[in-house]
């Protein structure tokens, strides 16, 4: 496992003043950016992690790969000690080239493809979710020996992706006459799994939900169970407009995990957190490469339109599959230059498509070619699924770490864990050094 990677992405350890606006700006002070990239804040992550432990400490996190997996996201959170939501067989083999132990990963596609199934059972990844009595045939075919893993539907009212359409069963007509098909056919059934559904907003949900599960933990110990796994899913939020929604998210994780699964109860509460660990690590820095004015033929109003040089296609695919709305933010400078007179616009990315468009009319300043756009908690379900459609390169990806982060690596409380991932040979002590040095940038300050 390397902590960063080698490649075409550039690091830089950076005093721990330093924030992501004066890193962006300095790149783009440092001459024109044509392609779009990222700045990747490490510290973001470690961050995260450590206020998920302090205000949930009994629900161990199992970040959902699908969500972001890029290897310094994965390496990190491996090092932090962190569990992982694995949806497939790519994604399991990819978490265990880390070194992560099996034990903390959980196949959690409750529909897996049979050579899937086998590939958990060669590596060892017993952990895994079921919904329906036809997938617990197909377990029992390919891997007997697994510990299952019931997903219940149980959906928030405002989440951004409802999952309850495609997976989880009916905790009251249908999870109880599986559990008893389970038990027939001589499966281990060690637990009960939801999801509220992703970019939850209706928090009350995981108060319903715990307790619905508790009714099956209390029926499944009738039939000769005896459950020890509650995985309680994703839905966290991970914007950092949003960072304080936590704290009333863990009031009622915590109140309903000790009301119905006090510690005494020895049931282990996981968790699939996805974008609450990204979105806000990630911020994307574009590029206008083409623009018009329009104007109006009904009210001689002038409209504009940019062209940047990042889609759709590329990292703004978020907007057609994962729903998110995108907020532009201008630079410093840009902002101060700028007129202060506002044109109705619309941004739109770079390829022959007319579906990609960004934004629909907005009010932005008069912007030229060559200006940047920047676009903030953009890690969560875009680069994963970024294409280089039309001969447009999807965004390098500039990662920075501040100096008592990575001297914590080097040096404090996550070293033992690294020496644990690493082979023995790893460089991974010196690999930002040496690449600030090679690439001849700065440190920032």
């Amino acid at each position: 496992m390397k902590l960063i990677p080698r490649g075409d992405d550039i690091h830089y350890v950076v005093d721990d003043q330093a924030d992501v606006w004066k890193i962006v700006e300095d790149i783009c002070h440092h001459g024109p950016q044509d392609n779009p990239f990222y700045i990747m804040n490490i510290d973001d992550i470690v961050f995260k992690y450590n206020l998920w432990v302090s205000k949930m400490p009994r629900v161990k996190p199992h970040y959902a790969v699908k969500c972001n997996d890029t290897s310094v996201v994965l390496a990190t959170l491996a090092a932090l000690g962190c569990g992982f939501d694995c949806a497939s067989k790519g994604e399991i083999s990819k978490v265990l080239e880390l070194g992560v132990h099996p034990d903390r990963i959980i196949f959690a596609n409750p529909t897996k493809p049979g050579s899937h199934i086998r590939h958990a059972a060669k590596e060892h990844v017993k952990t895994m979710t079921f919904d329906s009595e036809i997938e617990l045939s197909k377990i029992k075919l390919f891997y007997p020996e697994a510990k299952l893993v019931l997903r219940i539907r149980c959906d928030a009212e405002h989440s951004q992706c409802p999952l309850g359409k495609k997976y989880g069963c009916d905790p009251f007509t249908e999870a109880p006459q599986i559990i008893k098909s389970a038990r027939r056919m001589r499966l281990d059934v060690v637990g009960i799994s939801f999801h509220v559904g992703s970019g939850c907003t209706d928090y009350p949900i995981y108060h319903k939900a715990i307790k619905i599960a508790k009714d099956l933990f209390d029926y499944a110990e009738t039939i000769g169970f005896k459950f020890n796994i509650l995985d309680i899913g994703g839905g966290f939020p991970g914007d950092n407009n949003k960072i304080h929604h936590i704290d009333e998210v863990a009031e009622i994780v915590n109140s309903a995990i000790d009301e119905f699964f006090p510690k005494e109860s020895s049931v282990e509460i996981i968790s699939e957190p996805g974008r609450y660990f990204v979105a806000s690590a990630y911020t994307l820095v574009t590029n206008i490469h083409s623009k018009k004015e329009v104007v109006a033929l009904a009210t001689g109003k002038t409209h504009m339109m940019y062209y940047i040089n990042d889609g759709v296609y590329g990292s703004f695919n978020c907007q057609l599959y994962d729903h998110q709305k995108v907020v532009p933010r201008l630079l410093k400078h840009q902002q101060k230059n700028a007129n202060k007179i506002m044109y109705p616009s619309i941004i739109w990315g770079p390829t022959c498509d007319a579906l990609d468009q960004i934004t629909n009319e907005i009010e932005l300043p008069n912007l030229n070619i060559g200006d940047y756009i920047v676009f903030e908690n953009m890690g969560a379900y875009t680069m994963c699924c970024a294409s280089p459609f039309n001969g447009f390169p999807v965004p390098v990806m500039h990662i920075y770490v501040g100096k008592t982060t990575w001297y914590d690596y080097m040096n404090g409380n996550l070293k033992e864990m690294l020496k644990q991932l690493l082979p023995p040979d790893s460089e991974y002590l010196c690999l930002v050094a040496e690449s600030v040095k090679q690439r001849g940038k700065q440190q920032y300050a």
